[in-house]
């Protein structure tokens, strides 16, 4: 038989109800010679913590028979049973729910590892299990954790993946063990990650059907708009639609070392990281895109396209001339626009132009316009206005059907 560990709320007291694998006799000769009961390597058990079966009666008249063994260990204060901690050792009090069920596998997993020294090796000042303290572990919670612990068979697979990304460097060894490890441990895992966007779903529609809204508006009356006007409203969308650049900043002044003059940058873009790109921002003219003639079987970038992508590239070798002394320059110049102690970096920025329309493209002009955005796509981002209607449809189209599943529609 199998050594057995049971708990039994009795009164104000947890009791452990421990039957060994043979009869409890050399238990009780264990205690005679002052020596303690370790059980599963985590309930440390004394003479002192024994429950006699009746009151008053000598340990000597304490029975022998299959009965278990039951031993005191924690007491009931307030809605949780406290554990003594001669009993759990563990560096922290230990409190559980009086309304709990306890099993030994919420103490000890495979190999005899004590669970709760594990959690107090993250030094909590107290470990709740259940209950409504603030600090409480949800029972749910607690129980899903010590399904999961390691089993004998995960830690052999652990070894094996740690051996195998040594030796499959140098041999020929077929079998992968870090991905069979991934695998066998992608299947025990029952957490599910929370979808933290359902909560804003509805405000995002909102928020991307204002912004298509504005834009149509925008495009259908054109004219009405000055360029600078124009784009400062293009640069607000552009901004939402790309939430990692914290600020945009126009008319930026740079130094170019090859006139000993400064140059005057449209818009400098600076992202969460403080790392910059620019943005060149043109108005819609449908004709400022690619040629509707051919030369050599080919429509090219009309001089429009071709006169931004040259400007966008002509400040980026600027500004990875100017280096640190420019990275001290701009923070020094917008340190009161940024959080503090924000630093702006100049790694190899990249740029971006909104330029054309692109929706009276036949499709031999659609083909050659997309070689022109791929030749480019490694420095210059090439985004024309029926493109950012067409981003702005499909975020919104993705984000409706997200709330029709959130909401069982």
């Amino acid at each position: 038989m199998n050594p057995a560990v049971e708990f039994q709320a009795v009164n104000n007291q947890l009791h452990l109800l421990y039957t060994p694998r043979d009869d409890s006799s050399w238990v009780l000769q264990k205690f005679e010679r002052g020596e303690d009961l370790l059980i599963k390597r985590t309930f440390h058990l004394t003479k002192s913590h024994l429950v006699e079966e009746e009151e008053g009666q000598d340990d000597e008249e304490i029975s022998f028979d299959d009965a278990p063994l039951r031993f005191r260990v924690a007491s009931k204060i307030g809605d949780y049973f406290v554990f003594d901690e001669d009993v759990l050792p563990v560096g922290c009090p230990v409190k559980l729910s009086c309304k709990a069920n306890p099993t030994w596998k919420w103490f000890t997993a495979e190999q005899n590892i004590s669970i709760l020294s594990i959690i107090a090796e993250l030094q909590p000042s107290q470990i709740v299990l259940g209950g409504t303290e603030p600090d409480a572990i949800p029972l749910p919670e607690y129980e899903a954790l010590t399904e999961q612990f390691p089993t004998s068979l995960e830690l052999r697979r652990y070894v094996r993946a740690r051996v195998a990304g040594v030796v499959r460097e140098y041999s020929d060894a077929k079998v992968d063990a870090e991905a069979a490890l991934r695998k066998y441990v992608g299947k025990l895992l029952k957490k599910k990650p929370k979808d933290l966007r359902a909560p804003f779903l509805d405000l995002e529609v909102m928020k991307y059907q204002h912004l298509l809204e504005q834009l149509r508006a925008m495009l259908a009356t054109e004219d009405a708009y000055t360029e600078s006007a124009w784009q400062s409203e293009i640069l607000k969308i552009v901004q939402l639609l790309n939430p990692k650049y914290i600020g945009a900043f126009e008319h930026v002044p740079i130094k170019d070392f090859e006139s000993d003059t400064d140059r005057q940058l449209d818009v400098l873009l600076v992202d969460a990281s403080g790392n910059i790109d620019l943005i060149e921002i043109k108005q819609p003219f449908d004709k400022c895109v690619v040629t509707s003639g051919v030369y050599r079987d080919n429509h090219i970038p009309l001089r429009e396209l071709s006169g931004s992508i040259m400007q966008i590239e002509k400040y980026i070798f600027h500004l990875n001339r100017w280096g640190q002394s420019g990275e001290k320059a701009l923070t020094e110049r917008f340190k009161e626009k940024l959080p503090p102690n924000f630093k702006i970096k100049i790694t190899n920025p990249c740029g971006i132009v909104i330029t054309g329309r692109s929706h009276n493209l036949s499709e031999a002009q659609r083909r050659d316009f997309e070689v022109i955005r791929r030749k480019y796509k490694n420095v210059v981002d090439i985004i024309t206005y029926d493109d950012l209607l067409n981003r702005l449809e499909v975020v919104i189209s993705q984000l409706n059907r997200e709330v029709s599943m959130a909401t069982g529609g």
